[in-house]
């Protein structure tokens, strides 16, 4: 729920307001002059300062609330009806050993391979708002972290607690491949993508990739493959009996594979060998598989007015109360 004034420009009369006190608190009030009555205001005491200001207080605050409720407060919700099937995007990501390489950099400081893919698919996810959205990770295991879905808070928690070896060590791109084509073949969508990141050889698993992109293929799913990490060899962090070293080590990235796959599966292969170069890599593929939704919006109101209303009726009722009792004015 959100909270809005329906006429806002009425809030302005809030400096007639303003105006107004302003000038009702330096004006004096009318008076009659009577002979050796000075000598008199000591009997008031200091509270008789303060009552002749409370009617202008109660005027002024009633005037204020009469303000707002003329211009409408509203507390309303949003509700959206999507007319098209959308994209159904699954992403398959390598969290697998070689993916904690330290040559990437977000905001000019080093970070993993798979700390940079997490930041990027994060934006990608928050652009493809009608699309359902689903997450394959895979190491020397494949499994499914998330089917597809709309829920956007749920994707984004997911990636951000992605860690490396949570599904192995090793890579099995073939049975990654092989699962998100499961998860899309029975679905009716405008189109099926498959994203899958890797930084690494296919070397786990009994199915491999080739077969499985067929597979995929037969069943109408384009796939987009990314391998992650710049030229020759990458610093790893690694414990040695001085301490933690950086070291780098040549890590054996499989192009060839990945650019086979992309193309049984119709679609292409990118090298992302920095942060720049894979947030470039996701924005072409947002904008080639851009969905073209019809949205309703709906709003929903429920009216305040009455919370600002009654008040400055009782503010009302009391000054007059007062004005013609304790407050009275003698001639």
């Amino acid at each position: 729920m959100s909270f809005r004034f329906a006429y806002p420009v009425l809030l302005f009369l809030l400096c007639g307001v303003a105006g107004w006190a302003w000038y009702a608190w330096w004006k004096k009030p009318a008076s009659i002059t009577y002979s050796m009555t000075s000598r008199m205001a000591a009997l008031a005491g200091s509270g008789g300062k303060i009552w002749p200001w409370i009617p202008k207080g109660l005027r002024i605050g009633c005037l204020t609330l009469l303000v707002l409720t003329v211009a409408r407060p509203q507390l309303y919700n949003v509700s959206r009806d999507i007319r098209t099937p959308g994209v159904d995007i699954m992403i398959a990501l390598d969290t697998s050993g070689s993916m904690q390489a330290l040559d990437f950099k977000i905001d000019d400081k080093p970070v993993t391979r798979l700390q940079a893919v997490q930041k990027v698919v994060s934006e990608f996810i928050k652009k493809r708002q009608t699309d359902r959205i689903g997450l394959v990770v895979f190491g020397e295991e494949a499994f499914t972290q998330a089917p597809l879905t709309q829920d956007k808070g749920l994707l984004l928690e997911l990636v951000s607690r992605m860690e490396i070896g949570m599904a192995g060590d090793r890579t099995a791109i073939g049975a990654a491949i092989a699962i998100g084509g499961k998860r899309l073949k029975d679905l009716k969508a405008k189109s099926k993508i498959l994203i899958l990141m890797t930084d690494g050889r296919h070397n786990a698993g009994e199915l491999t990739p080739e077969q499985a992109a067929e597979t995929v293929k037969v069943l109408g799913i384009k796939i987009y493959t990314i391998g992650v990490g710049g030229m020759g060899p990458a610093p790893f962090v690694v414990d040695t009996p001085f301490g933690r070293r950086v070291v780098k080590q040549q890590v054996d990235l499989d192009e060839k594979m990945l650019q086979k796959v992309a193309a049984i599966g119709n679609g292409q292969y990118f090298r992302a060998s920095d942060t720049d170069r894979l947030i470039e890599i996701y924005d072409m593929i947002d904008r080639e598989e851009k969905t073209e939704a019809k949205v309703k919006e709906f709003f929903y109101f429920r009216e305040l007015y009455y919370y600002f209303l009654i008040p400055a009726i009782f503010l009302l009722v009391l000054e007059l109360v007062l004005k013609t009792t304790i407050l009275r004015v003698m001639p």
